[in-house]
Parts: C-alpha cells; sequence; structure tokens
C-alpha cells in the first residue's frame, strides 16, 4: 500500500491508538492483581479461559449479570474524582449474582469516552480491579472506545459484566421453602450506592450547595466525597451463609429500591411485611429527604433507604446468620418477614 504523506490519520479525526496501548500497559499489573483460581488475567488477548473445576466446581451453572454506574458518573466527571466508580461498577454487577446464589469468578468492563485522557480511565480502572478483589473475582479484559462525536469533552460512560457459577443444589431463591412467618434481614448499605442519582443531583442542585461544600450529613467529608462513597461489595460476608444453605431467597436492592426488589426474591403468594421502625435511616437519606420534600414512598421506591441486601431465612436459622454475618463484621439485623398475600 503506497505511502501518502497529505492524507488523513485517525488521530486527526480524534482518535489517539497510542493512548489507548499507554492505558492497556497501565492496567496490566492491575488485572494481575485480581488473579484467582481458575483464571489467569492477561490482558491482549482476544478473549479469557477460566477453569471452573480449578475453581472446585463440581456440577456448576454460570450465572451473567450486566450493569452499570448510571449518573452518579457525572459528579465523578464534574468534580475530577474517578477512583471510586469502578468500585461501584463491580458492586453493581456482583452483588447481583449473590441473589442468584453464585459465587463472581471473573469481570469485563466497557469504557466509552469522547477522548481518552489515561489518568481518568487509569483511575476508574483501578477501582475497577479494587472492586474486584473485593468481590474475588479476576478482571481479564475489557474494552476502552475513544468515539469523538459520540461524547462531549472529558464525559464517559461504562458497563460491567461478570460471570458467576453456582452448584445445582444452591440455587436461589428456593421459592418452594418460603413460607409466611420467614425472617427477612437486612444488610446495611453504605449509602445510596448507584441508584437515585438523577434525583440526587437535583436535590443538591435544589440545595445550593457546591460539591466541595461541607457534606451536611457526613462530618469531615466534602458533599462529593461522601456522595461518591462507593457501593458496599457483600460478597466475601454473604457467600458462606449461601454455600451453608441457610438462605432462602435474596435481594439486591437497587433501582426500584425496597419497593420492587424483595419480591423478586420471594414466592407467588407471599407478601414482604417490612417493620420500617427496625432501622433508622441513616443521615443521607435524611437530609435526601428534607431538603428535596421526598415523600415516603418515594424513597422506598428510589433508594435502598439504607439496606443493601435483604435476605429470607427460616426463623430456626437465623441465630446462626446473624452470628455469622456479625463475625464477617457486617451490619446485619431483622427488618420484617414473610406473609400471605
Amino acid at each position: 500500500m503506497s505511502d501518502r504523506p497529505n492524507g488523513m490519520t485517525y488521530a486527526q479525526a480524534g482518535v489517539d491508538i497510542d493512548a489507548g496501548n499507554a492505558l492497556v500497559e497501565r492496567i496490566k499489573p492491575l488485572a494481575r492483581s485480581t488473579a484467582r483460581p481458575g483464571s489467569t488475567p492477561s490482558l491482549g488477548g482476544f478473549g479469557a479461559l477460566f477453569d471452573l473445576k480449578a475453581a472446585g466446581y463440581d456440577d456448576p451453572l454460570l450465572v451473567t449479570t450486566t450493569d452499570g454506574v448510571g449518573t452518579k458518573l457525572k459528579l465523578a466527571i464534574e468534580t475530577g474524582r474517578h477512583d471510586t466508580v469502578g468500585i461501584d461498577l463491580v458492586g453493581m454487577c456482583v452483588n447481583d449474582l449473590l441473589a442468584q446464589g453464585a459465587e463472581p469468578l471473573l469481570f469485563l468492563d466497557y469504557y466509552a469516552t469522547g477522548k481518552l485522557e489515561v489518568e481518568a480511565a487509569a483511575a476508574v480502572i483501578a477501582g475497577i480491579a479494587e472492586g474486584c478483589r473485593q468481590a474475588g473475582c479476576a478482571l481479564v479484559g475489557g474494552e476502552t472506545a475513544e468515539m469523538p462525536g459520540m461524547y462531549s469533552g472529558g464525559d464517559y460512560d461504562m458497563a460491567g459484566f461478570c460471570v458467576g457459577a453456582v452448584d445445582r443444589a444452591k440455587v436461589l431463591p428456593r421459592l418452594g421453602d418460603q413460607k409466611p412467618g420467614d425472617i427477612m434481614i437486612g444488610l446495611a448499605s453504605s449509602g445510596p450506592h448507584s441508584n437515585g442519582y438523577s434525583l440526587i443531583r437535583r436535590i443538591v442542585e435544589r440545595s445550593g450547595l457546591a460539591w466541595d461544600a461541607p457534606a451536611p450529613f457526613a462530618e469531615g467529608q466534602s458533599l462529593a466525597e461522601a456522595l461518591l462513597t462507593p457501593t458496599r461489595i457483600y460478597i466475601k460476608t454473604v457467600l458462606p451463609q449461601l454455600k451453608a444453605g441457610y438462605v432462602e431467597g435474596l435481594a439486591h436492592i437497587t433501582g426500584g429500591g425496597l419497593t420492587e426488589n424483595p419480591p423478586r426474591a420471594i414466592a407467588e403468594g407471599l407478601v414482604p411485611r417490612f417493620d420500617w421502625s427496625a432501622w433508622t435511616l441513616p443521615p443521607v437519606f435524611e437530609w435526601l429527604q428534607q431538603t428535596g420534600g421526598v415523600s415516603e414512598a418515594e424513597m422506598r421506591r428510589t433508594f435502598n433507604c439504607g439496606l443493601g441486601l435483604v435476605l429470607i431465612v427460616d426463623p430456626h436459622q437465623v441465630p446462626d446468620v446473624l452470628e455469622g454475618l456479625a463475625r464477617a463484621e457486617e451490619d446485619a439485623f431483622v427488618v420484617g418477614e414473610l406473609a400471605a398475600a
């Protein structure tokens, strides 16, 4: 092919291949730091292999999840704080796996931007690697797309994809085991996690506070720092309870809040009955409700209101589950029970 010195280049069109290559080199050690039995994280190939037998499974079913971080990313972009949203990305995916009784094994990410800024992207992916370490899954690959004209300025978006496994006999929910009187155990969230941020941003706008102002609900933190608190990842504390067979169902409280998520883990003919006095609404949610004038119903439908997970447990197993979670330093408490519809 003849050389055309005056011809256009991909870089002139806004795509910097060299920056992409530099980012790959930056994140290779991050991927290696997430290695686990069954995987060999090594970026640069066209795919990744995973050995289920080496991971200890005899009769596994694969479970897949995908999710994003939503408009929480706008807060990260506007404040230049990119180091925790990667944890959110992993958390939203791997916590969903728990709802099926599954252990996360491998994770991939998709990062899209108008102009690739290596430092910002590396900070995001460092957060993804940290999330994978917290979840015990391997970061085995991903895709970085530079798309000028699709995204403006320093905007970016990302999606996560996770593959997990569960032995056939341990799949959740166990709908046939559930009955009226089964207990709901809530696990404390770290804040709004990654849901409701379009409303949160409107409430902050109404408050008139700048992102760098002191958070009215979190001493010693700016408003941005407090609202960027990453999603809590529950894998290492909850998975032992699932493997022991103590849990009949599990709801990850994401979009739809406490109104729409628990029914997804509960058998037909049963409904969740929350004791709304069983826990105190965390300060961040009190501030959002008061500042935004948000109704109780809207709060429960939009936010997790302090509960990241809800477990469905037979009453006889409740003491063992609470004791196990306490040993794992998880803040867990009874929040209600199942009732006949």
